[in-house]
């Protein structure tokens, strides 16, 4: 009975010992990931959502200053 409780433990540490590893081995290759897509963010140079939203009301404004003046010639 004893040698079995001995192969039963040594069988679980080394389940327990895998598991360990792959969630070690899972979030270091999404930390991986989120790197390689900051580099490449950075790369194209692509604007935060906060940039973006900026942008865009720049861009109303101007559109509406542009249809005002439009409508003040006619």
């Amino acid at each position: 009975m004893s040698k079995s409780k001995f192969v039963i433990n040594k069988i679980a540490k080394i389940f327990e010992q895998g598991l360990v590893t792959y969630n070690d081995l899972s979030d270091e290759i999404i930390n991986i990931l989120k790197s390689k897509k900051e580099e490449i963010i950075n790369k194209l140079e692509i604007p935060s959502k906060e940039e973006f939203d900026v942008l865009k009301k720049r861009v109303e404004n101007l559109e509406k200053k542009q249809n005002l003046k439009k409508n003040k010639k006619k």
